[in-house]
């Protein structure tokens, strides 16, 4: 589990099949490689991935057919470009962001980003697999990122995000361009929500609005939620 609060910039190198060489290049390595340790978990542009050796100053993964399949991991063997890391989340840290699992659901591709007075406001388009778990004002993981929706387009799939400068300068958003694909985590805490109305609903499928007819307040209180 991690926190969606970005500790360290990387590159990563196929090694040929599903390895990488991850090597951490920023100046804040320190914290992702001070106790690291065969076995760990650290998150690649948001996607879990186990520490199968430990370098001098970084570590090779093996990432699974299904990880590949629904992140831009592929795309990492033709371009190399630079990825967020973070160390797994430990037992009485801090969680600044909100919990990601490092199971990305996704790819969502950047439309627009536009700089502010204070922020840049960046725009992302996402499948309706991924759209339904996004709400106003919740939160969502970009690329491993803690983000809040500042706007959401539900007809459009599309939702909107203000990124402080602190964010924008220490992660690889600030190297993303029009049509550039991220990985995508919506809220752990929102899938679940879904698993308890809507048990034995495909995830692939959306939920049937005609069920609504059964949320009543009875519902909502014997289920714990009021």
């Amino acid at each position: 589990m991690f926190t969606g609060l970005i500790q360290a910039l990387g590159t990563m190198e196929p090694l040929g099949g599903d390895s990488w060489q991850i090597t951490c290049v920023s100046h804040s390595c320190e914290v992702i490689m001070q106790d690291l340790a065969y076995g760990d978990s650290v998150a690649v542009d948001g996607v879990c991935l186990t520490v199968e050796k430990v370098l001098k100053d970084g570590f090779i993964a093996t990432a699974s057919p299904e990880t590949l399949r629904r992140t831009t991991l592929l795309g990492e063997q033709t371009q190399q470009r630079y990825v967020n890391l973070e160390a797994s989340l430990r037992v009485g840290s801090k969680v600044g962001g909100h919990f990601v699992m490092g199971h990305v659901d996704g790819i969502g591709r950047l439309l627009v980003a536009e700089q502010t007075a204070s922020s840049w406001e960046m725009t992302f388009i996402a499948s309706e697999a991924i759209a339904r778990y996004i709400v106003p004002k919740g939160s969502i993981a970009v690329n491993g990122i803690s983000l809040t929706v500042a706007a959401y387009e539900p007809e459009l799939s599309q939702f909107k995000v203000a990124v402080i400068p602190l964010t924008y300068s220490d992660t690889n958003l600030r190297y993303l361009v029009s049509g550039s694909l991220v990985n995508l985590e919506g809220d752990i805490l929102g899938k679940y929500v879904e698993k308890f109305v809507y048990p034995g609903n495909s995830q692939t499928t959306a939920p049937d609005e005609t069920s609504m007819d059964g949320i009543t307040p009875a519902f909502l209180a014997e289920h714990g939620y009021l």
